[in-house]
């Protein structure tokens, strides 16, 4: 009938109205993953990989994403570190508990910690700050720290992966991926600052009375 349009042109139609929006989803969505683990970290991956779950973004872009902002916010802190170790900021991070545990740990186990710092609470910032300060040469450290970034990242997004296909059950239509992200974040988000914040007064109780022994051997010492 004239007038009246086939079927498939608009579903075709339909096709090439919604690709812009998907591919727009798709860029700004490793942008903000990328962002999101070079500042706030683990909870930007895992929500990468319950999005690469409802195929909204790419499984491997969200790992690689979120590798790369990992690696770019360790790298920046430890140049921090190597090239303002003077700066009142940094003396005053690295007069912190957590700081003389990192320094104490890179000193026993070089390759190891800065391997493995990233995965340690209260460690994630001062620790490539502390490491700057040291005589671990650069090249070194930036070897190590793709490494482990790429290790890190895949780890969350594997976890955000999986958690993807419970939550997703619940989030059937495409317009509800906003609500749903954005209820995973919040959970998230609340759970890993409580564990946070749980770690970080266990930590410092345990390491109070070695820190005060310390000063006072360090005074005893400065009076004989």
């Amino acid at each position: 009938m004239k007038g009246v349009k086939p079927p498939t042109a608009v579903a075709d139609r339909g096709t090439r109205s919604r690709m812009p929006l998907q591919a727009l989803i798709a860029r700004f969505g490793l942008g903000a993953v990328f962002l999101g683990a070079d500042l706030e970290g683990e909870t930007a991956v895992i929500a990468g990989g319950i999005l690469a779950h409802q195929h909204v973004l790419s499984l491997p872009g969200v790992a690689i994403a979120g590798a790369l902002g990992s690696f770019s916010a360790d790298q920046a802190f430890f140049l921090f570190g190597r090239h303002f170790r003077d700066h009142p900021r940094v003396e005053k991070m690295l007069d912190k508990p957590a700081a003389e545990r990192a320094l104490d740990a890179l000193e026993r186990h070089p390759v190891a910690f800065v391997l493995g710092f990233r995965f340690l609470y209260g460690l994630r910032t001062v620790s490539p700050i502390a490491v700057g300060t040291s005589d671990v040469p650069q090249a070194r450290f930036s070897a190590l720290n793709a490494v482990a970034a790429m290790l890190w990242s895949l780890l969350f997004t594997v976890i955000g992966y999986g958690l993807g296909g419970p939550l997703g059950r619940y989030f059937n239509r495409p317009k509800s991926i906003v609500p749903f992200l954005v209820a995973s974040l919040l959970v998230l988000g609340v759970g890993l600052f409580a564990l946070r914040k749980l770690w970080s007064m266990i930590r410092d109780k345990r390491l109070a009375p070695r820190n005060d022994r310390d000063r006072r051997s360090a005074d005893d010492g400065q009076i004989r």
